[in-house]
């Protein structure tokens, strides 16, 4: 399911036609190990085992790929299980790749701790500055990997521009969208070969489950991630694969709340002096704010923001909210506050990608704008 029909109409739709045995309008949990054969090979909708599909799985996968604008999509146990996929599906021993300056941390990790042991070099660059790209990539360059908005900084990446370097020079580019979800934008329509999601994140929308996706019209690429998901196992339950359909079909809606609030947000944190500096890529002042505005439909529910007195202050805040949680994760209904220094970029420290250690970051939830503006003002102090 794709044109005519809209983003919202695919959500509750693609891959989700009620079960033919009984009428279901929701996607049954298919709460099982194994499929009986009529015959030996004789596979019954091509299910034998489920490691290697399920049907529950396969209505999650559907939808994603119609969500994102892809052929194929492929559902996996974590975002960091799909990570690992796409990863070894590209590189090989004395292959490089380029990363953000700010990446995830735990993208970092895998390729800085584990897939240097491999033979693989990376170098990092700001993924708002193409030229930077362009210079990191080298002879070796089998992939460049970006996020946009990046996680914590919230840095923007001009994918079609990005996506024109990786292919001059031979290289694939896969774009993680988990800040921005495919309620947002849309990556392979501006010339990425690959999206991944932590559908932990905006996807499920919850706080309920782990999970991740890769997302690509590429069929080759496509049977190697499949190979790898089967071969090495990182695959969501069915339970898992229902809850993630189930946030999925207010993903739209969840989305505009998300972006709503944070806009607030935002606007009130520029006017409180005891905040150096405000990151959110929907403020004017933002320098990724035009290429946002071209790429993406609303600017997202991430923001981050330096408190003045640097760290104890800024771990100071975080203690002090009432309605956002202290916990990492995002993207949930929610509202989430962190400290990246201290918990989710804990693994960057001393190296390039070491992030502020007056920077707290923000997944700002669905709950009443005023509400969440009075907790960090409050917070704030």
């Amino acid at each position: 399911m794709s044109t005519p029909y809209g983003f919202a109409t695919r959500a509750i739709h693609a891959g989700q036609d009620p079960d033919p045995t009984t009428g279901a309008v929701n996607v049954p949990i298919y709460a099982t190990s194994t499929y009986a054969q009529d015959g030996v090979g004789g596979l019954r909708e091509g299910f034998e085992y489920s490691r290697t599909g399920n049907p529950t799985r396969r209505a999650l996968e559907t939808c994603l790929a119609s969500l994102e604008r892809g052929r194929f999509g492929r559902a996996f146990s974590s975002g960091m299980g799909a990570t690992d996929a796409a990863l070894r599906t590209f590189l090989r021993p004395g292959d490089h790749i380029v990363i953000p300056n700010d990446a995830y941390g735990g993208t970092f990790r895998l390729i800085d701790k584990v897939f240097s042991q491999w033979g693989v070099t990376h170098s990092p660059a700001p993924v708002s500055d193409v030229d930077a790209i362009r210079a990191a990539i080298t002879p070796a360059t089998k992939l460049v990997w970006i996020e946009t908005p990046t996680n914590p900084l919230l840095n923007i990446g001009d994918i079609a521009a990005i996506a024109s370097v990786a292919h001059d020079a031979g290289a694939k580019l896969v774009v993680d969208n988990t800040f921005a979800s495919p309620a947002l934008q849309t990556p392979l329509e501006l010339g990425a070969d690959v999206v991944l999601h932590s559908t932990t994140k905006y996807v499920g929308g919850h706080s309920d489950i782990v999970g991740g996706a890769l997302i690509t019209s590429d069929e080759e690429l496509d049977a190697a991630f499949g190979f790898l998901q089967n071969g090495a196992g990182a695959v969501p339950g069915p339970f898992d694969a229902y809850l993630t359909l189930r946030g999925i079909k207010t993903l739209e809606l969840r989305m505009e709340k998300h972006s709503d609030n944070a806009e607030l947000v935002a606007e009130a944190l520029t006017r409180h002096p005891r905040v150096r500096k405000v990151i959110y890529p929907g403020l004017e002042s933002h320098p990724g704010h035009a290429v946002a505005a071209k790429q993406m439909r609303r600017f997202g529910g991430m923001v981050s923001f330096l408190v003045e007195g640097g760290e104890a202050a800024a771990l100071e805040v975080c203690a002090r909210t009432k309605l956002f949680t202290l916990a990492e994760s995002l993207g949930g209904v929610e509202s989430l506050i962190e400290h990246p220094g201290k918990m989710t970029h804990a693994s960057t420290a001393g190296s390039m990608l070491e992030v502020p250690a007056d920077l707290v970051r923000v997944s700002v939830g669905i709950e009443s704008g005023d509400d969440l503006v009075a907790d960090l003002i409050e917070a704030l102090g």
